[in-house]
């Protein structure tokens, strides 16, 4: 039986018109398959591992993502505002919101990906994470002022409406976020993970109490062209 190190993202798949793909592990055979297909390749590795081969199977830097943790007796919960969260809210305002404010992601920084199909797939996330109940929206006067996904004690999105961003308002926000999280999900530690692309995110959460975990690196390959969806 020959082996195959490439797994199918159809979370992916629907967004763009080539098969998508992620690497099971980081090895020269797992590498080698890439050039035996056609479609995009994602690979996680560990940032101080040597990138030679990547490189050489046509492999390019798409993101890092660092993996900050907070211990629940290390949350600095005085920071956090007293907000109410809802769960009954409009999903298009929720996908609006999330559609402007996640321009950053490493699909939106891959060059071989337009930034529509970017868009499209961020918004198809979002809404399955609408799909399966793990949002909860903050409002204010009637109008959803921010929103935050999570799973269990990992934190999934967090994202404020574009007129209450850049008012000082973010940590009060994010704080209210993980201290629900705590309050509903029993946890005594939570994670996340964030890009050192948005440093601004990063300081929030370290503000919180987080402490920074391990760094992972992602890769990214397109073997064959764009092309068109059938």
């Amino acid at each position: 039986m020959i082996k195959t190190y490439l797994e199918p993202t159809p979370w992916d798949r629907r967004n763009f018109p080539f098969e998508t793909y992620q690497l099971t592990e980081y090895s020269e055979a797992a590498l080698r398959e890439t050039d035996q297909v056609e479609g995009h390749f994602t690979v996680k590795v560990g940032s101080f591992e040597d990138t030679k081969l990547l490189h050489e199977y046509g492999f390019y830097y798409a993101d890092t993502l660092i993996a900050p943790f907070c211990k629940k007796e290390r949350f600095l919960s005085e920071r956090a505002e007293e907000v109410s969260f809802t769960e009954d809210f409009d999903k298009d305002e929720i996908l609006n919101i999330a559609e402007e404010a996640f321009q950053g992601g490493r699909y939106h920084r891959d060059p071989n990906i337009p930034n529509n199909m970017a868009d499209q797939r961020y918004r198809n996330w979002v809404q399955d994470l609408i799909d399966q109940d793990l949002i909860l929206a903050y409002k204010q006067n009637g109008k959803i002022a921010g929103f935050f996904a999570y799973k269990d004690n990992q934190i999934l999105l967090l994202a404020m409406h574009e007129d209450y961003r850049g008012k000082g308002m973010a940590t009060a926000f994010a704080g209210a976020c993980v201290n629900e999280q705590f309050k509903r999900t029993g946890y005594s530690e939570l994670k996340t993970s964030i890009s050192p692309s948005n440093p601004a995110s990063l300081n929030v959460f370290l503000g919180l109490g987080f402490r920074l975990g391990p760094a992972t690196d992602i890769y990214h390959k397109l073997n064959g062209t764009l092309g068109e969806r059938e």
